[in-house]
């Protein structure tokens, strides 16, 4: 009888568990869903589940490394309400 781990169930040759690799890089479904409507990430769909090969983490990695989704933090201003004495 083999034993499966769960390491074996979330990689399948060059293919990553989406929801797998999210997790790993602490972040949420929902994020993972934008990042894919956005063209930011390109996943497969075997049999109904959303997989990322590693050479697209790979690539995915290099441009995060390279800047390309830095934006600048944006503070909002406070209005200060009057002081009344």
């Amino acid at each position: 009888m083999k034993s499966h781990s769960i390491q074996s169930t979330q990689t399948i040759g060059k293919f990553v568990s989406y929801d797998s690799w999210l997790n790993s890089i602490n972040r949420t479904r929902c994020t993972g869903w934008r990042w894919r409507k956005e063209g930011i990430v390109s996943t497969q769909n075997v049999f109904g589940k959303l997989y990322i090969t590693r050479a697209e983490i790979a690539r995915f990695e290099t441009r995060a490394l390279a800047g390309e989704f830095h934006k600048a933090a944006i503070t909002p201003s406070r209005k200060t309400a009057p002081l009344s004495v």
